[in-house]
Order: structure tokens, then sequence, then C-alpha cells
């Protein structure tokens, strides 16, 4: 009766179902594991965020360049501050707001990019707070530079001037004459009643998009073999019937059987039974 497992035809689907379960099951398992990775690395980087907050500052040289170590780390750095630029549509606490971006030219000569706060409302120079005269020390939360897409960074074109989308070296080095670092810091303290902006977790170190993409990618993959395994109980169950029927006679005529012997999937013409 399961004589038909041993046609090439079967042994073609049989070796597919073989190869396509494991296979299934290890993508979805190797996606899991990425999931895993992520929300283990967001736990990490909460960890690190709350032990950077207790950290004495250390000078800002020390901390460069900007990666998952140092970002977030506490850095103090005396400098003048310079010009001022607004950088809108950013959130804080649910709101709508923008940051007071001012430029602080450092005693070796560049520049770095220092969100003094954040304040509610359409970006409005007139309502943004003037920064320190004289020679000032700041400390602030270490950052990298952003890049459209990171941390919910959009790039918005036609801004106009005295405003940035992006807090970025390469946003910034036509505004100046001065080199400018490849980072910016975040008051611990916001100037002038604004409100302080907090540090932002470096980029896949968060439970994003990316990371429940992993997620539903893991469930595809299962139920993918899932699907396969039914698929060949259903041929299987066919086959069956197949057989069944030809053994009691119901196919009659030799165009209904296969090249192999069994009966066609598409068999129309049966006769009934005496």
């Amino acid at each position: 009766m399961y004589r038909f497992l041993l046609t090439p035809r079967w042994w073609g689907i049989n070796i597919f179902v073989l190869l396509a379960i494991p296979f299934c099951i290890f993508m979805g398992s190797w996606q899991l594991s990425r999931f895993e990775d992520r929300v283990e690395t967001h736990q990490a980087a909460e960890e690190h965020a709350e032990t950077a907050q207790r950290e004495a500052a250390r000078p800002l040289d020390e901390l460069l360049p900007v990666d998952k170590e140092t970002s977030g780390r506490q850095a103090t750095v005396t400098g003048r501050y310079g010009t001022q630029l607004l950088v809108p549509d950013r959130k804080l606490d649910d709101r709508n707001g923008y940051y007071v971006l001012t430029l602080l030219r450092t005693d070796d000569g560049r520049t770095l990019p220092v969100v003094r706060g954040w304040l509610p409302g359409e970006a409005d120079p007139a309502k943004a707070p003037a920064a320190p005269t004289g020679e000032v020390t700041v400390t602030g939360a270490l950052q990298a530079s952003e890049s459209p897409g990171s941390n919910g960074v959009t790039a918005v074109g036609g801004l106009p001037k005295g405003q940035t989308g992006v807090i970025s070296a390469a946003s910034l080095v036509n505004l100046v004459p001065d080199d400018v670092y490849d980072a910016w810091i975040t008051l611990t303290e916001a100037d002038s009643g604004m409100k302080a902006v907090p540090a932002t977790a470096p980029d896949d170190t968060g439970l994003d998009l990316k990371a429940f993409q992993n997620l539903g990618y893991t469930g595809e993959w299962f139920v993918f073999a899932g699907f396969v395994v039914f698929m060949w109980f259903r041929l299987l169950r066919r086959e069956l019937e197949f057989a069944r029927d030809a053994r009691l006679g119901l196919v009659t005529d030799e165009t209904d059987q296969g090249a192999d012997g069994t009966p066609a999937r598409e068999s129309g013409r049966q006769s009934e039974p005496a």
C-alpha cells in the first residue's frame, strides 16, 4: 500500500521535506538568538547608562572616539560658546519641541556641539536662552554623531537658517571654520530654565523595530516548518486515497494513471462500482 513512497517522485518529496524542516528550525533558532542578543544588549546598555551617571566626569579627550563603552559617560571640557543652532522636532516626555545646540570652541581649537537643553513648541530663536559668555567648563553625557534613521532622527530638509536636523560633524562642518568633533554632549544640568536632554543608547543596543523583526522572523520560520509537515501528510493522505480508489476499481481509464503507475493527481473520470 505504501510502495508509492519508493517512486522517484516521492523520493524527491521526502528529500525536500527532510532538508526543509531542519533548515527552517535552524533559521528560526538563529533569529531567536538574534532577538535574545538584542535583549541582553539592551539590558547591558541600561546598566551602562546607570553606571555612567554615577561615575565622575572625565576629560573629553580621554573618552574619544565614541563607542558603545564610552557613549553616555560623563565628559568635561573647557572652552567658549559661539554659534547657536536649534534642532527642531525633538520629543521629550512625549512632547514635541527642540534642542538648543551651542557650539563650544575648545582650548585646542576644535568645536564641540553642546546640547544645552530642550524647549517645548516650535523652534524659535527668540525663546532660546543665550549662551554664557567667557570661558566655561561644561559637563555632560558624551554622544556619538547622529545619522538619519538612528534613534528616531529624521533628515529634515529645507530648514531655516540657524537650524539643523542632525547633530553630526558632517552637518556642522560648513557652519564653523574650525574642525568639529565627531561627537557631542548633552549637559547634565540644562541652562536657563530648559530641560536637560537625557543621553540616548548607542545604535543597535535597544529594543527597536529590528529586534522585533527578528522575533517575527522566528515565528515565520517555525510556521514554515509546520507547513512543510502539514503538506507532506496532506500529500500522503491524497496518495493513499488514490491508491484505495485504484484498488476498488474506481479508476478505470488508463489515462488516469501516472507515469509511475500510480493514479494521477487530476483524475476526473471514474465509474460507479458494480
